[in-house]
């Protein structure tokens, strides 16, 4: 009879036979790699999003460089709606281009901006799609997108995986070091905050994935409101920062 070991190393080895293959399972129950996107978004730079009572607060890390141009990681979709990313970059311009081209279909069909919930369904649709075709991979990020919705009058936060999952957060976190950020915001979060309350909360749980200092200028931070998407400047960034 095979020893353990020898039974542990075949079950690898059957593991490792599915690692190329998107529309089969594993013996675990598994798509590898969907397992590998997961790892992707895990290993990118982190991102908070946090809802307070009169908006939702995005806010990432951005690494600066003087070698290359800036590169928004926190994009407007559309009046009232935004979205940041953890993982591949490329991904999340396509997925955002996808985003866009939905929101306008439905404005232009009903005349009126997509509800959040929607937009979010749509997009989570498309990226379940990669997960059963042949030819392609599925996308290497989760995003985070926020917005006001008119018919509640309240914000909303959703995240969206490769998988085509998604779900409903007062706060959470993506990235490096996600566990401990969703730890922080667990004891940090509350139901009143307001929205300067939820911008320095996101910069604290942000700070704590940080291997340098932070500044204005390696980070990013957004608002969607009742107004709509805000950017902050950076001397409004300055001014959070300050007070951290």
């Amino acid at each position: 009879m095979p020893n353990t070991a020898a039974i542990l190393q075949m079950g690898e080895t059957l593991e490792m036979a599915y690692n190329f293959s998107l529309t089969t399972f594993s013996p675990s129950g598994k798509l590898m790699q969907i397992e590998y996107a997961l790892n992707a978004v895990k290993n990118g730079e982190p991102s908070v999003g946090l809802r307070a009572k009169d908006g939702v607060v995005l806010a990432t890390e951005n690494s600066d460089s003087t070698l290359f141009d800036f590169q928004s990681k926190i994009e407007q979709i559309s009046q009232h709606i935004g979205c940041v990313y953890s993982g591949m970059g490329p991904d999340f311009r396509q997925l955002i281009k996808r985003a866009r081209k939905l929101a306008m279909e439905y404005e232009l069909m009903y005349g009126e901006e997509i509800p959040t919930v929607q937009l979010v369904s749509k997009v989570a649709a498309v990226m379940q799609e990669y997960t059963q075709s042949g030819g392609v991979r599925p996308f290497g990020v989760s995003l985070l997108i926020a917005g006001w919705d008119k018919y509640s009058d309240k914000p909303l936060l959703f995240q969206s995986d490769p998988s085509g999952a998604y779900f409903a957060w007062k706060a959470t976190a993506l990235g490096k070091n996600d566990v401990n950020a969703k730890t922080f915001l667990e004891k940090r979060y509350s139901d009143s905050l307001e929205l300067d309350d939820g911008i320095h909360t996101a910069l604290l749980t942000l700070r704590e994935s940080f291997d340098v200092a932070m500044t204005e200028e390696n980070i990013e931070v957004a608002t969607c409101t009742k107004t709509g998407f805000h950017r902050l400047t950076k001397q409004q960034l300055k001014d959070h920062i300050g007070t951290l």
